[in-house]
């Protein structure tokens, strides 16, 4: 999420610093009224009755349930602003109204803010992060440039765009405007540099060396704020007892992301390890897929900082300690950095290295990981047989259906990815397969699509390559088993590059929908060429960008395509459950083997 400051100080005021996820996050900052600077003296009296309004608005919308609530309180803040027509106040009171969590209201306020005077840099950067909180990508990107049009150095408002343009598909622009804004101080360094780290797998332009160098700079600047380096914790661990596995998850009640994660921690031989669950989001649970074992141990993180967590964990005597967030929970990669485990690994949402030497292994397979591309690793790389994604589906999901094509008499690619995988590059690889197989259409689904200034910019990309916006169906989320249901309107899935996909293409497969990928040059591009392989579906994994795009074009064209994919959906899912893809409990003891290898060359 954005951030804001109050009126007048974006162009002044440092970052403050924030403890783990609340980093970059609005709805954080307006939590901690002590992360949130004074307005001028010459504006208290602005500031006081905004915030009185602001809390009056809240107070409505709670007597108010539901959606027609905030609707009340965005009509009312619109109003109030348009009587009272002084962009200061308009300001004020988007502000204040932000503060108070009033998302839709905030924004009504910041508009009416640069309506009224076009030249208030505080009004656009402000309205930038609201629009941003809010997830309008496309209507947050022009407000930040609306905002660098008149102060065009300032490294908020780049920092608030490069975000924004991440989120979009802009990528590599996104990552131009986040180095800008890493000059721009100590404390936003901080804060851009973890973006780029976060970001750069994703970048077409970017490499194996450009990930490894983005990430050991911001793992650098971390361990020093850390208090570190850190030794590795050395412990005598018999040979006789059982192995103490620490798994550390944000997401271990997101059921649909963690089907890997459940497949292997269900099948662990409990006679030989103990097996600790370390949650920071919601605990695991039946319905995300973990059989619970009264022999595992379930540690609440929530709230606990890395100092405090690490005590804990060395306290426990955890042998091993697993990370399976990566940089999607970015703030807990610190814990490591303290190396409160005598093994530290990384696997399951690994798709490059962490560039933190703490790290002793990261875990993945042949397919991701060429022996030629171990030197762009801060950790020694291990591969186990098959994927080291083989997942278990193990929550309801719809029944296979015939491919949609035997009924519309053409085919339907389609996409279920994340936006920020949608780059200008993949835009313009999956135009020319609609260009060259002009009887096909796409879909796309994702959660940015569910709002209308993202899917209009979307368009308008493909209408850059003369794509007619009847050929594209763009749809924004739905409840999980909807989400799912809608893969019976694809045909083929197309997978995104340089950031390919994961649980969406484990989820594609599943539905029978076969997906097309190709050779990428770094591991983050090569995941479902991973699953494809341990499926058998070599046939669908191409060698490059070119060989993709005239394979897609092939099997439009290909009378016989309709029936292979109506004889493929037919048997999916048993052909899956008989290779590597899901062979979970294999993955299990190729990971204890990893565990006890690790663990016996520690003591020696």
């Amino acid at each position: 999420m954005g951030r804001i400051w109050p009126p007048d100080e974006a162009n002044r005021l440092p970052i403050r610093a924030m403890p783990g996820e609340l980093r970059n996050s609005t709805s954080g900052a307006m939590q901690r009224g002590n992360d949130i600077p004074e307005l001028d003296k010459h504006s208290a009296d602005t500031q006081q009755a905004a915030k009185h309004l602001a809390r009056a608005l809240k107070q409505i919308r709670a007597a108010v349930p539901g959606a027609d609530g905030q609707r009340l309180a965005t009509d009312l803040a619109e109003a109030v602003a348009h009587c009272l027509p002084n962009a200061d106040f308009a300001t004020h009171l988007g502000f204040a109204l932000h503060v108070e969590g009033e998302l839709c209201a905030a924004i009504a306020a910041y508009r009416r803010a640069v309506a009224l005077d076009a030249t208030r840099f505080d009004a656009w950067y402000a309205l930038g992060c609201a629009e941003l909180d809010s997830g309008a990508h496309a209507e947050s990107i022009r407000c930040f440039r609306g905002s660098l049009a008149l102060r065009p150095t300032n490294a908020l408002a780049h920092f608030g765009l490069g975000r924004a343009l991440y989120h979009a598909g802009e990528v590599d622009a996104g990552l131009d405007s986040l180095r800008i804004a890493a000059e721009g101080g100590p404390e936003l360094r901080r804060e851009a540099l973890a973006c780029i780290a976060r970001y750069i797998p994703g970048s077409p332009r970017a490499d194996n060396a450009a990930v490894l160098e983005a990430r050991q700079a911001w793992a650098a600047i971390e361990i020093a704020a850390e208090g570190g380096p850190f030794e590795p914790l050395r412990r005598i661990i018999s040979a006789g007892r059982k192995l103490r596995i620490g798994y550390v998850s944000a997401f271990f009640a997101d059921a649909n992301w963690m089907k890997p994660v459940w497949g292997v921690i269900n099948h662990h031989d409990r006679s030989r390890f103990e097996v600790h669950l370390v949650f920071d989001g919601n605990p695991p649970t039946t319905d995300s897929g973990y059989r619970p074992n009264a022999q595992d141990r379930i540690i609440d993180a929530r709230g606990l900082s890395n100092p405090k967590l690490a005590a804990k964990i060395v306290e426990l005597g955890v042998d091993i300690l697993v990370d399976l967030n990566g940089y999607s929970f970015q703030s807990r990669l610190n814990l490591f950095m303290r190396r409160p485990a005598p093994l530290i690994i990384g696997w399951f949402n690994m798709y490059a290295t962490t560039g933190v030497d703490a790290f002793d292994y990261i875990v993945g397979d042949a397919a991701v990981i060429p022996q030629q591309e171990e030197f762009f690793y801060s950790e020694r790389v291990v591969r186990v047989p098959g994927s080291y994604l083989a997942f278990s589906v193990l929550y309801p999901v719809p029944a296979i259906v015939p491919p949609p094509c035997l009924a519309a008499g053409h085919l339907t690619f389609g996409s279920f990815a994340s936006q920020y995988k949608l780059t200008n590059e993949v835009i313009a690889a999956w135009a020319a397969i609609l260009t060259r197989a002009p009887n096909t259409r796409l879909l796309i689904k994702n959660r940015a699509l569910g709002e209308a200034s993202n899917r209009a910019a979307f368009h308008e990309r493909f209408r850059r390559h003369r794509i007619d916006a009847k050929r594209v169906v763009l749809e924004g989320p739905e409840e999980h088993y909807q989400f799912l249901a809608a893969y019976s309107r694809v045909d083929i899935a197309l997978d995104p590059f340089p950031y390919s996909g994961g649980t969406t293409t484990t989820e594609a497969l599943w539905a029978g929908v076969p997906v097309l990928t190709f050779n990428g040059d770094r591991w983050a591009s090569r995941t479902s060429r991973s699953l494809l392989l341990a499926a058998g579906l070599d046939d669908w994994c191409t060698p490059d960008l070119d060989a993709y795009i005239d394979r897609a074009v092939t099997l439009a064209g290909n009378s016989a395509t309709f029936r292979e994919l109506a004889a493929l959906r037919e048997n999916m899912r048993t052909r899956l459950g008989a290779t590597l893809a899901c062979d979970s409990a294999g993955l299990c003891r190729a990971l204890e083997s990893v565990y006890r290898e690790g663990i016996s060359a520690k003591r020696h």
